[in-house]
């Protein structure tokens, strides 16, 4: 789908070795901070040991020993009971209640006169001895400490033996095991690619019935590449393999290969290959193989030791001394322009599987199958939404109706109708919708730039038909024109290219016939630049012009894929003047055109203009006939049409 806006090495880092982790486990910070601990806890605890008296609280009821010894000498006290553990004596006085707890004394370590003077009183006097639990506590505690640092040593050493497992199993493979009961996809579960399908059946058949081929003397493909723009389905074609010929199904990122010290990828390669070969016939997947596939030695300085490395242990393991036999590499990527020609050869990657953009059938039927789970109104036409979508990959077609179904469920509807469709769609295409303009210059401006294109497009032979015309804003656009191919995206003639350039000069056309030269915006800036790179490659690349069928630039390769650094032309500086003399011809001559085109049909500009600031969006169909309403020369084109159409029925 088309549109027209109007705006807008270091090395490597060194391993960490045994000896070193070794002393990580009991370095003297950690020492010294558990040594302080234990020594404060033990201190503590027999502080409260020690001197139990002052971790208690003074009872209200105490009596001092002097008190104690003038009561007594007072006949004022009438029992002592004395505790010879912790060294205190219940006294019970005169006149004290029974209610009342007996006053505690605390005695002196020596008391040998104080027992005499007692029994002169003739004072009810007893000994007794309480249990003493004190060693009990200073044991339990000291037990405590000990087994807190046991329990801290133990931790220690169990993180210094994860950290050196760590270092001796990081080379390990990361691949995901998956069997058939875990992918769950079929090739019916795979719409749009049905060349691809068909070309990976004799995969699928290879792994179930190896004899069928190995009778007649054919060997099993060693890998499949399958090339193809992001979101065409290649992840999900691999997935449908190993689902149809269940078989066991290694999947692996080749970003996951690469690290930053020296041999890992290698080694990852190699245990990758030797759990295959465990399970073989089995499939291995990599996506995005180009991450560590890319051509050796290129670049600036030199390449990658480490990618190189792992590189060469795949080249190895794929197609080396020793043979993998029952073992079927699959590899995806958008970038075989990058790939090491070793890994491309056969007996490596014996087949490369295209998996493009797919055609009208093609989605159709992966809207088929990601309708599956949506309620979609039955007004809704999937094959409507598949030929406004010529270009749209698979990813973007399930996007498409996945955007719908939250229009739906945001509108407080209960099933996805063609406005939802339509309205993710030009969301998809150009963006979210802006505000809409107030009525101003800047909405009138911007309202002719836009007609300007779709007369222009329409009126130009071999022009792709308008799909809408708007000017309500979509990202950083201030109004846009669609334009849906009749046909699928392939060949475009001479003529097809040069109308692509008219219409994209139809706004600023539309701007300077009726604004005027002074008044013209830089709205058509983005249509300049796409014109400016159709007219050079028709003179540069297409040999679309009067210099003849040369291609005075190639394909630019970039330095890192050992391209040419220089940047030196290809031809001398006169034909470079040549070659800025055919394209801004180009240019003039499709200008010329679209202001003729404009400057005839002025009164159908005007009036659609109105109609176009007053609805601010009108559909590709009511344009048109709008245009054979109020212009007589493309009325009379289409009455013309018609007789021809019903002639020849």
């Amino acid at each position: 789908m088309k549109k027209s806006c109007q705006t807008k090495s270091e090395k490597g880092l060194n391993l960490i070795p045994m000896s070193r982790l070794n002393n990580r486990r009991l370095s003297p910070k950690r020492v010294t901070s558990i040594g302080r601990l234990a020594a404060g806890w033990m201190i503590l605890q027999t502080f409260f040991l020690a001197t139990p008296t002052l971790a208690q609280q003074k009872p209200k009821n105490e009596l001092s020993y002097s008190q104690f010894l003038e009561k007594l000498e007072k006949d004022q006290v009438t029992k002592v009971e004395v505790d010879e553990t912790t060294n205190k004596a219940s006294v019970i006085l005169k006149g004290q209640s029974k209610e009342d707890p007996p006053k505690e004394v605390v005695l002196f370590e020596q008391n040998q006169d104080l027992f005499p003077k007692i029994r002169e009183k003739n004072v009810d006097f007893s000994i007794k001895t309480s249990i003493d639990r004190s060693q009990t506590v200073g044991v339990l505690l000291n037990l405590l400490i000990f087994f807190i640092l046991l329990s801290g040593l133990i931790m220690i050493v169990r993180r210094s033996a994860n950290a050196s497992g760590q270092a001796l199993s990081f080379g390990r493979s990361k691949a995901k095991f998956q069997m058939e009961a875990n992918t769950g996809i079929q090739f019916d579960d795979v719409a749009g690619i049905e060349e691809a399908k068909e070309e990976l059946q004799e995969v699928v058949t290879f792994l179930k019935e190896p004899e069928k081929f190995t009778a007649i003397g054919a060997k099993i493909p060693r890998g499949v590449l399958l090339v193809g723009p992001p979101g065409t389905g290649k992840t999900l074609l691999a997935k449908a393999i190993a689902g149809e010929a269940a078989v066991p199904f290694f999947s692996i990122s080749g970003s996951e290969f690469v690290e930053m010290f020296v041999g890992v990828g290698a080694s990852r390669v190699r245990d990758l290959f030797k759990k295959a070969k465990e399970n073989a016939p089995c499939l291995v997947f990599i996506d995005e193989i180009d991450a560590v596939g890319r051509q050796r030695g290129t670049g600036i300085g030199g390449g990658n030791d480490e990618r190189e490395q792992t590189l060469n242990q795949l080249l190895t393991e794929m197609d080396g001394f020793e043979g993998n036999s029952g073992i079927i590499v699959i590899a995806a990527t958008n970038r075989p322009d990058v790939l090491d020609q070793a890994l491309l050869r056969p007996g490596r990657f014996d087949r490369q599987v295209i998996v493009d953009y797919p055609d009208l059938q093609g989605r159709l039927g992966i809207l088929e199958v990601h309708a599956r789970g949506k309620k979609i109104d039955s007004e809704v036409s999937l094959e409507a939404i598949a030929r406004r979508t010529p270009g749209f990959s698979g990813a973007d077609l399930a996007n498409l109706l996945n955007e719908a179904a939250i229009l739906t469920a945001r509108r407080h509807k209960e099933a996805v109708t063609m406005q939802e469709v339509n309205d993710a769609v030009d969301r998809i295409v150009a963006g979210m919708e802006g505000i809409p303009l107030v009525d101003s210059k800047a909405k009138k401006l911007t309202a002719y730039h836009e007609i300007g294109h779709a007369i222009v497009a329409t009126m130009t032979p071999n022009h792709d038909p308008v799909e809408k015309v708007t000017i309500i804003p979509r990202g950083g656009a201030g109004g846009l024109t669609w334009f849906t191919p009749d046909e699928e995206m392939g060949l475009e003639t001479k003529s097809k290219i040069l109308a692509k350039i008219t219409s994209a000069l139809g706004g600023r056309a539309a701007e300077e016939i009726v604004f005027g030269q002074d008044e013209i915006t830089q709205g058509a800036g983005q249509d300049i630049q796409v014109l400016t790179s159709l007219a050079r490659k028709m003179v540069t690349k297409f040999g679309m012009s009067d210099l003849g069928p040369l291609a005075l630039e190639g394909q630019e390769q970039p330095v890192f894929l050992g391209g040419d650094s220089s940047n030196r032309n290809k031809y001398s500086e006169e034909v470079a003047s040549q070659i800025d003399v055919r394209i801004r011809n180009i240019a003039l001559d499709c200008y010329e055109k679209a202001k003729n085109i404009i400057s005839e049909n002025r009164l159908a500009v005007d009036r659609i203009v109105d109609i176009l600031i007053d609805k601010e969006t009108i559909e590709g169909e009511e344009f048109r006939q709008l245009l054979a309403k109020f212009s007589p020369v493309y009325g009379a084109e289409q009455k013309t049409d018609k007789i021809h159409s019903l002639l020849k029925k």
